[in-house]
């Protein structure tokens, strides 16, 4: 037994803990004695909450966002402009712009954004079905927000998506730059992002 904890079980939890991002090993001590305190439904409770997150969970056929059904919520939702998809990076961005309630559309969620230093590259996202999913649309009618962050990788994702979608005679904007260079939409006030929605403007490569 490694003689920094009284109990095997103890560090076990501890390491468990400790694997979330942005929770240090002194964090996960103190969180896994809290657990220790509570209890034992409660701590149940918690456990079957995170493994049915881990088994039941589902991602939309249609927009890939997190959902508990086949389909999302948002995409269907028939008072949805199923005619205007906002790209965004990841399922917090959705959550955002949700709740500025100025956007009216529906989502594309790629799962990330083109990082070559972390070693992710345009097959490693939902490109190809973001591609597929216009092709089957009036894209005349249609309308791609790309709604990514304002660094070097969200602008690199964005004119690789411009790219990819140009050709098949879709409108396409980015987010009036309410937002400055390098911003997260994760850290974005709700008015400033919302704003960003309402005055979007077409994008240029």
């Amino acid at each position: 037994m490694n003689e920094k904890y009284p109990s095997k079980l103890l560090e076990n939890a501890v390491d468990a803990i400790s694997s979330l991002p942005g929770v240090g090993s002194r964090s996960a001590l103190r969180l896994a004695l809290h657990l220790l305190k509570q209890p034992k439904e409660n701590v149940h409770h918690f456990t079957q909450a995170i493994n049915m997150l881990s088994d039941e969970v589902r991602y939309c056929r249609e927009c890939m966002m997190v959902s508990d059904e086949d389909m999302c919520s948002i995409c269907s939702d028939d008072r949805r402009d199923h005619g205007t998809i906002c790209v965004v990076g990841s399922v917090r961005d959705v959550m955002s712009i949700e709740a500025t309630g100025q956007y009216k559309g529906v989502y594309h969620v790629l799962g990330g954004i083109i990082s070559p230093i972390n070693g992710i590259g345009p097959s490693d996202l939902t490109i190809r079905q973001l591609v597929e999913r216009l092709q089957k649309m009036d894209c005349d009618d249609t309308e791609v927000i790309l709604a990514l962050s304002g660094d070097v990788e969200g602008e690199t994702t964005s004119f690789y998506i411009y790219r990819q979608i140009s050709p098949l005679g879709v409108r396409v904007s980015t987010l009036a730059r309410g937002l400055g260079f390098g911003d997260d939409l994760e850290y974005a006030d709700s008015l400033t992002l919302g704003r960003s929605i309402i005055n979007r403007q077409i994008f240029k490569p």
